[in-house]
């Protein structure tokens, strides 16, 4: 599913004008960026939870030459999976 189809399947399941349902998954979207930006976590009961993990830096290698090159230390954003998601999704719902 991507973002156009999350934003049609909101349209449909509560009956609204599509614009409507745009501005809404906008906002959210927009609000967890935002807030996975300010280095806060994000948690939903029952699908998951999203936190920054932060990676010191490292002695890396460039591929294509070989040559050793510094790696600086980044934040990344990680998704771990809740219980109830992780459970319907073995079951194949």
């Amino acid at each position: 599913m991507n973002k156009s189809e999350l934003i049609e399947a909101l349209s449909q399941d509560i009956d609204i004008p599509h614009r409507e349902a745009a501005a809404i998954t906008n906002t959210i979207i927009d609000t967890m960026t935002d807030a996975l930006a300010q280095g806060d976590s994000i948690e939903i009961r029952g699908f998951g939870s999203f936190v920054i993990k932060k990676y010191d830096s490292y002695e890396g290698r460039n591929p294509k030459t070989g040559q050793k090159i510094k790696v600086k230390p980044k934040k990344l954003p990680f998704f771990k999976v809740g219980k109830d998601l992780r459970e319907q999704v073995n079951a194949g719902k």
